[in-house]
């Protein structure tokens, strides 16, 4: 499996999979924005991302398999290809549509994206176990500067989305964004080193889709909560708490609340990136022992729980809107992010580690189903709980979804460490 000049071919899948969360990232603030602005109901809003959440546990399933029999270099492209084709379906939105009509059709072109971040996101990853080197602590560097890099671009593109959505307008900045996106496949096909592995034999191709190791099968219940932990307050809830907060209901006034609500989640997203490329330092992990990473793991996924119920308090104790709830929320979940990034990346780490060479595109996409499958769950109960108990309640929800993550997490306790289980 030796590709010839791994650290170019690192570079390459790093720089298809910045282009493409950029304009992940941005996509999704534009939608969100746009909708909302029109007079979209938080549960409708969530409705607009839930197939593109329900797409990702099927490919991540199929992705391993796709990978498995065509190279990962073949599922990275089509990542891509997707991508630009929903970007340029996406602008035929027509405004004179009803409601009914609109959710329908952003539902399906963003079920397409969420097909093409998980193929894209699968072949990434995958493709850093097979190219980092095997000193000491080397996977857990390189997956977490990818993984790091990966959220910072992606919260830029946040507030790219926010400020094109402002200044040109929405059909004007998703071609934009298609044109720029089929530009970066083109120079990743040219320059892509060619034998970048991933690829097996037909007929061992489908063979045990799941891991038959309780360590990636648990590890990825516990994955699949924390995302749902992040989603619930993140998808609708809280950009909604904040147009509110922050439009008067003019024409400037929501210019103005888009720019601020995308730069902080922007902001938010990339220090979250930068905590997790910077994990390995900060938690000491060069040459440390598989266990050690996972009590670390557990204790981490601890801390997260008392967050958001704590800021849920502050939430019901403020009843309505006001001055300082918003400077706790801001604070809280800073630190929520803080927590949440160290657990990710730990979680990133642990997954390539438990994985076999032999079989990690499957192992891999097992693990990014689960993923997919907490951000399907955080987003409806973002626009659910929102709806019915408001902030509080939508606060609440992401605690409860921590709590359930920390223990799954214990349950990697139960399982030998230190090799594969086959």
């Amino acid at each position: 499996m030796s590709v010839p000049n791994p650290l170019r071919a690192y570079a390459a899948v790093t720089a298809a999979y910045w282009a493409f969360m950029l304009s992940d990232g941005a996509l999704r603030m534009l939608v969100l924005l746009q909708f909302n602005s029109l007079g979209f109901s938080p549960i409708q809003l969530a409705w607009l991302f839930l197939l593109y959440e329900l797409a990702g546990i099927v490919t991540n399933l199929a992705a391993g398999w796709l990978a498995a029999r065509f190279g990962l270099a073949a599922t990275l492209y089509g990542g891509l290809a997707l991508q630009i084709a929903a970007l340029a379906a996406l602008a035929q939105l027509d405004p004179g549509w009803g409601v009914a009509a609109s959710v329908a059709f952003v539902m399906a072109v963003q079920g397409v994206s969420g097909v093409a971040k998980d193929l894209a996101k699968m072949s990434s990853k995958s493709a850093v176990k097979l190219l980092a080197p095997t000193e000491a602590g080397g996977l857990f560097r390189w997956v977490a500067a990818l993984t790091g890099s990966k959220n910072a671009v992606k919260g830029l593109g946040f507030f790219l989305g926010a400020a094109l959505l402002a200044l040109a307008g929405f059909e004007a900045a998703v071609w934009g964004m298609a044109g720029v996106l089929a530009v970066i496949l083109l120079a990743v096909v040219r320059f892509l080193p060619a034998g970048l592995p991933g690829r097996m034999k037909a007929e061992e191709a489908w063979a045990g889709w799941r891991s038959n190791d309780p360590r990636v099968n648990r590890l990825s219940l516990a994955r699949m909560f924390l995302f749902g932990a992040r989603d619930v307050w993140f998808v609708v809830g809280l950009p909604v708490y904040f147009q509110a907060v922050l439009s008067d209901g003019t024409p400037e006034g929501r210019r103005e609340a888009f720019f601020l609500i995308g730069g902080f989640l922007a902001l938010w997203i990339i220090a979250y990136g930068a905590v997790q490329a910077f994990a390995p330092r900060l938690l000491g992990a060069k040459g440390q022992a598989e266990a050690d990473t996972v009590r670390k793991a557990i204790r981490w996924a601890g801390y997260l729980v008392p967050i958001p119920f704590l800021l849920a308090g502050a939430a019901w104790a403020a009843a309505e809107p006001a001055p300082w709830l918003t400077a706790t929320l801001i604070g809280g979940l800073l630190l929520f992010g803080f927590v949440f990034a160290i657990s990710s990346s730990i979680h990133s780490y642990l997954i390539l580690a438990f994985g076999s060479a032999e079989r990690i595109t499957r192992d891999v996409g097992f693990y990014y189903m689960a993923n997919a499958a907490g951000r399907l769950i955080g987003t409806l109960l973002s626009g659910l709980s929102y709806q019915i108990g408001g902030l509080p309640l939508c606060l609440a929800t992401a605690g409860m979804m921590a709590l359930a993550s920390w223990l799954a997490a214990r349950r990697l306790r139960d399982q030998p460490l230190g090799g594969n289980i086959r």
